[in-house]
């Protein structure tokens, strides 16, 4: 029988953008009430946020819920005006939570209320200047030998988005090291692009174990509320496949998602072997071209206009 099945990605934070959904709240009756449900459980203005260029949004914990209300809104308009109704779901680091909404297994009032504070423990996790990102671009990396030049170092390995990108996170005063280790087994930094990451804090690294507990109390105070069936039809990011129907699992899997690597290379080739078609839903795209890396197509929607050239007959 042939493969039908449609599955969505969410990208997560750094996908934000000034004006990101205003089309979809102007356009679609569904999504300007999405943005006003947004902004009644969290008690702020979540669209002019959005729709603005209000330097809140470089801090997490405005820009997580922010991110996740737009990419609510923007599938909630699809599925009202085109009958979009996809299969399976993945998310890219915040862009799980994204994900578990428009599965059904996590409500979109209590994903606000998570992301919000996951996005405060997060920044709590590190002062301000002592942590850091980078992006590492090379072809064909090998995450292991990554993983070994990495060793004493207090840099982990935060990503693995594709063949050719990784992302690694922690002290801002050993990045220099861990680039010029990178770029010395690798061969040369021709061979190589370091990329800095504007982020506020060492995301995915064993820098952020010290909120997991405080973050695992969020999730526990929501669990009887949680459809773990649902889940069952979103990838995790920090196993790589697809969650457990078992609560208790779910949510140790988003706790460990805080400082663990996000496995998106996983996460990518589980929904290309259920799915036939594949959706990035969200403000930017940056996941189509770790998908393009696997020889993997995938359509990136990011503005009403673009959704209604790929689903207007």
């Amino acid at each position: 029988m042939e493969n039908t099945a449609t599955a969505v990605v969410f990208p997560g934070q750094g996908a934000q953008r000034p004006g990101m959904g205003k089309d979809f709240y102007d356009n679609i009756e569904i999504s300007r009430k999405t943005y006003q449900e947004a902004s009644d459980v969290l008690g702020w203005d979540v669209g002019a946020l959005c729709f603005s260029e209000d330097e809140r949004m470089n801090l997490t914990e405005f820009a997580q819920p922010c991110i996740l209300a737009t990419e609510i809104a923007m599938l909630r308009g699809m599925q009202d005006l085109y009958g979009f109704c996809p299969d399976y779901f993945g998310g890219h680091s915040l862009g799980e939570y994204t994900a578990m909404v428009a599965a059904g297994a996590i409500s979109f009032p209590d994903a606000l209320k998570i992301v919000e504070t996951r996005g405060s423990l997060m920044q709590e996790a590190s002062p301000p200047g002592q942590g850091a990102m980078a992006a590492v671009i090379a072809k064909n990396i090998d995450i292991e030998r990554i993983r070994e030049i990495l060793r004493g170092l207090p840099v982990d390995m935060a990503n693995i988005n594709s063949t050719d990108q990784v992302v690694i996170s922690g002290r801002a005063d050993s990045m220099d090291s861990a680039r010029e280790r990178i770029a010395k087994e690798i061969g040369d930094e021709e061979n190589m692009r370091f990329v800095p990451l504007n982020v506020s804090a060492p995301f995915h690294s064993r820098f952020m174990n010290v909120v997991k507990d405080k973050f695992r109390e969020v999730l526990t105070a929501v669990a009887a509320r949680l459809n773990s069936g649902n889940a069952a039809r979103v990838t995790s990011n920090y196993t790589g496949w697809f969650h457990s129907d078992m609560t208790a699992s779910i949510i140790e899997a988003l706790v460990a998602q805080l400082s663990g690597s996000v496995k998106w290379r996983d996460n990518m080739q589980a929904l290309a072997e259920k799915s036939q078609r594949i959706y990035e839903i969200g403000p930017n795209r940056p996941l189509k071209n770790f998908f393009r890396s696997l020889d993997i197509n995938c359509r990136s929607i990011t503005t009403f206009s673009a959704a209604e050239r790929e689903f207007s007959v």
